[in-house]
Order: structure tokens, then C-alpha cells, then sequence
């Protein structure tokens, strides 16, 4: 008999020796990181494309630039999660032209107030006195926004024209088109209205527009390496960005799904359309660690906001427990559009019929409905639920890690002999059978956990054998049933107008 592993038996000096022994004293742990990626402006310090750490509105604004995309992103997401470590992959402006319009201004007999304007969702205020002129307007414009750093744009007087204010989008890119530029969002229930005598013309759609070009991963994405970024604010939708992280976050050999590299992770981002062009928009992609935040036309908050406010919600629920729904979590710092721009019901469902995730606004307040990703077909095109929710892929990468911590904990330095073999008591050696025992009794535990359900099916199912062709191998079916969440509640209301006895 021996359960000594690394005391040689034929040691001669007097004592006593004791081996220390960890592996039944570690639990299932695993530092989980979130990650922002966006533009930075050509003021930031960061290196393009290289991972860092950032934990203030301080760090993004020196390393990414103030008013800079990733830099406004930070801010939302440590206001509502700084329980979890962020790091951001910077990204430099777009190969392309600024987003740029601008707002013309007209004023007669201009009474005192105050103009509330909106960029960007961020409210600029600025002080109307009374006789103001077009061009007076325009440049109090034009400081107020200048002193407002955290601007995604700067503004300048029109050389031609004194009465109009010209806006640029600090960084180059698609992106920048969406900035929204409108006065008195809260309206006059929320005490805003324009000075009497004051007009502003706003550009088509009240958005900037103009912008050209994507952002390029092609260096950024390897950078990334073999850290565990579970989860992932990335705001860009277009099909190139989209396509790319899907591949580093898939399920083929070489993504972080895959076996060889097993750091799994998904990735949150947002989508700002007309409800007709989200729902055709939706059906051309079918990647399941993504998922894409619906979002109205009019709504204030930028979608690279939007992601991430949907990345640090999802990121807070999903590290305390991966097996809750994120239904009902507000998404703080958005801001929906007015009650008449919003969608309705059916159209909600609609779009999370075609995989993107879905919201509403309760007493204004933008609230998560459903984490739906963007998976909706099998390979062989047929319809298919699978992935079709961010809660599966969080419960999942909780027990495969849980899995590979019990399994190197108790199996990571072993003989393997065939199950029946007469070996003598303290033998490290593991055998099919006494696999199966400890996988099975694993998993009660992460039933205990709320993570997974139906262990006598699992333990049915589960199927341990030694390779037929590799004799230190052992091969496993492993058949967890992930916890389900409670999303409907059904009733059929069958009424009287009085019982009888």
C-alpha cells in the first residue's frame, strides 16, 4: 500500500517527511475579465490595438482620449459594474471621414431662457438672453459644447455663415453618423422648451451622418492572445467586425469555444435602426456567442454606449450567478425614445424572433426583456434554439470550467488501468468506473449550484471509456442539462359569474 508520491522510499535519514497536497483543497475559480473595444482619438495614448487595463474615467480619457469612443464607454460601464476587471483594446479612427453636420439658427425678438441641446444623448445648456442674435446664439453654442469635453464632437462657428454651427465627430469612422443632435429630449414635462424667438434647423434625421470607413481587427483580435475576456462590449455591427469576433469567439478548433483553446466568453453590442430595417437587418447573421441590443432610430444614447451598458449589465448578473435570466435588469445611463418612438410589442417579439436582443422602457427607465443572440439556424439551415440565448453560453462556460478544475483536481497526475484491475489500496490509478463516480457526484454539486438539472438522466447518459486506439486516453459523453430560466408565465383565466355547490 502507498499513498506517497514524491518521498523516495530508499531515503535514510531519521524524521518525519510529509508531502503537501492541494488537490482536494481548491474550489471551481476563475478570474473572468470584461473588455471594451472601440476607437480611440489621435489625443490618446494607448498603443492601437494592445489590450489594457483601464479602471477610470481618468486612465480611458489620458490613454483613449476625452469625448472618445471607448473613453465614453468606460464611463457607462463603471458606473453600473466595478466588480468586475475591465481592460479595453483601443482602436484607432477609421480609414475614412469623420461623421460632420450642422445646426443653422434664426432669431427674432429672442426671449431669456435657457436651450437645451442634446449631443449624443449628453444635455449641453446653454443661456439665452433676451435680443440674442443668430450669430450670439451660435457662438454660446459653440462654447457650450467646447467647454462640454466629453463631447464626442467639437463645434465651430460656419466661416460663411455666422449663424450656423458646424459639428465634427472626433474620430473617423461609420460610426460617428449615429450621433444625434436634437433639443428638449425630456420635453415640457421635464421642464425643457425652446426661448420663445428662437428657432434651430437640425440636420435630416437630427444625426450627424457622413462618416466612412470600419474599424480593421486583423492585428487587434490576435493581440488578444489566450486571456479570459468573458465578456465583450463590442459596438460595431457591420458585417466585417461582426464576422471577426465571431471566429475568435466560435466553436471551431481555434476559437475560444473550441478544444484547443477553451476560454469560451460572448460578446454584447448594440444596433440602432427603424424597426423594418432591424428585422431584415437580423437575418443575416447567425453567430452564437453575440448578442446584438436592439435599439430605436431616435433614441439619445449612442449604440456604442448601448453595448456598453448591455456588456456591464449582463457581466454583473452573469459573475454572481450564469443561470439567471437577464430580464427586468435596467439598463442604466440609456436613454429610450420618446413613448411614441418606441417599439410595440409585436415588433419586439418580431425582432427576437430574428436574433437580436430585446428591451423596453418602464416609467422611463430601459429595461433588458431578452439576452437573445443572434444564433438561429443549425448547419444544415434549419431552425434551431440551441443558442439562442447568452444565459446558455454563461451557464455552459461555468460548468466546463467547474468540469476542468474537479478533473485536474482529482485526475492530473494518475496511472489509468481498465476497470476490474486487482491494484492494491492507495494506487493512484483512475479507471472508467471511478471516473464516472466522481463526474456523477460533480455533478450533483452543480445541481446544489442552480446550474444544471436531471443528474439520473446525466448520470444515464454519461459515458466513460478508454480509447481504442491511445491507451492513456480516456474518452467521455459528457450530457449536462443547463438550468432553465422562468420567462413566461402562462394562464388560462377560465372566469364564472358564480360558482354553484
Amino acid at each position: 500500500m502507498t499513498f506517497i508520491q514524491t518521498i523516495p522510499p530508499f531515503y535514510k535519514v531519521p524524521g518525519i517527511g510529509i508531502e503537501v497536497d492541494s488537490t482536494q483543497a481548491g474550489t471551481a475559480v476563475a478570474t473572468l475579465e470584461a473588455l471594451l473595444t472601440g476607437h480611440m482619438t489621435s489625443a490618446g495614448t494607448a498603443t492601437p490595438g494592445v489590450p489594457v487595463a483601464c479602471a477610470s474615467k481618468g486612465q480611458a480619457d489620458a490613454m483613449f482620449g476625452i469625448g472618445s469612443m471607448l473613453s465614453r464607454m468606460v464611463q457607462v460601464f463603471i458606473a453600473i459594474n466595478q466588480g468586475v476587471p475591465l481592460l479595453c483594446l483601443p482602436i484607432a479612427p477609421a480609414t475614412g471621414a469623420p461623421a460632420a453636420n450642422s445646426v443653422t439658427y434664426a432669431a427674432t425678438s429672442v426671449q431669456a431662457g435657457t436651450y437645451y441641446l442634446y449631443v449624443a444623448g449628453q444635455l449641453v445648456q446653454v443661456a439665452i438672453t433676451t435680443g440674442m442674435s443668430a450669430a450670439q446664439v451660435a457662438a454660446a453654442v459653440v462654447a457650450a459644447i467646447t467647454a462640454a469635453v466629453d463631447l464626442p464632437v467639437t463645434a465651430a462657428v460656419d466661416g460663411t455663415n455666422p449663424a450656423k454651427v458646424n459639428l465634427t465627430c472626433k474620430w473617423a469612422g461609420n460610426s460617428g453618423s449615429e450621433i444625434r443632435i436634437e433639443e428638449n429630449v425630456l420635453g415640457t414635462l421635464g421642464g425643457q422648451t425652446t426661448p420663445s424667438g428662437l428657432v434651430a434647423t437640425y440636420p435630416a434625421g437630427n444625426v450627424l451622418g457622413g462618416g466612412s470607413g470600419n474599424p480593421d481587427f486583423s492585428t487587434a483580435i490576435p493581440n488578444l492572445g489566450d486571456q479570459n475576456y468573458e465578456w465583450v462590449g463590442m459596438p460595431f455591427t457591420d458585417a466585417g467586425s461582426l464576422a471577426a469576433w465571431a471566429q475568435e469567439y466560435g466553436f471551431s478548433d481555434s476559437g475560444r469555444w473550441g478544444w484547443q483553446r477553451e476560454i469560451y466568453g460572448q460578446i454584447f453590442s448594440a444596433h440602432k435602426d427603424m424597426y423594418a430595417n432591424l428585422y431584415t437587418w437580423g437575418q443575416q447573421f447567425n453567430y452564437p456567442t453575440i448578442s446584438v441590443m436592439a435599439d430605436e432610430l431616435q433614441s439619445p444614447t449612442p449604440s456604442w454606449e448601448l453595448a456598453a451598458i448591455y456588456a456591464a449589465t449582463a457581466s454583473g448578473s452573469f459573475a454572481a450567478d450564469p443561470g439567471l435570466p437577464l430580464q427586468t435588469l435596467p439598463l442604466v445611463g440609456h436613454m429610450p425614445a420618446q413613448r411614441q418612438n418606441q417599439f410595440i410589442k409585436s415588433q419586439i417579439n418580431s425582432l427576437a424572433t430574428v436574433g437580436l436582443a430585446i428591451k423596453t422602457a418602464i416609467a422611463g427607465v430601459s429595461t433588458i426583456m431578452r439576452e437573445q443572440t443572434q444564433y438561429q439556424l443549425n448547419a444544415y439551415g434549419r431552425p434551431d434554439n440551441a443558442y439562442e440565448l447568452a444565459t446558455t453560453l454563461a451557464t455552459l462556460a461555468y460548468i466546463f470550467r467547474a468540469l476542468q478544475t474537479r478533473v485536474t483536481q482529482k485526475f492530473g497526475r494518475c496511472k489509468l488501468a481498465d476497470d476490474g484491475t486487482p491494484f492494491g489500496a492507495g494506487q493512484t490509478i483512475a479507471t472508467p468506473k471511478t471516473i464516472k463516480a466522481e463526474l456523477v457526484a460533480h455533478y450533483l454539486e452543480l445541481e446544489e449550484q442552480g446550474v444544471a438539472q436531471q443528474g439520473d438522466d446525466f448520470a444515464a447518459n454519461l459515458q466513460v471509456v478508454r480509447s481504442q486506439t491511445e491507451p492513456n486516453t480516456v474518452e467521455v459523453y459528457y450530457p449536462p442539462a443547463v438550468i432553465n430560466q422562468l420567462r413566461r408565465f402562462n394562464v388560462r383565466a377560465g372566469f364564472r359569474l358564480h360558482y354553484t355547490s
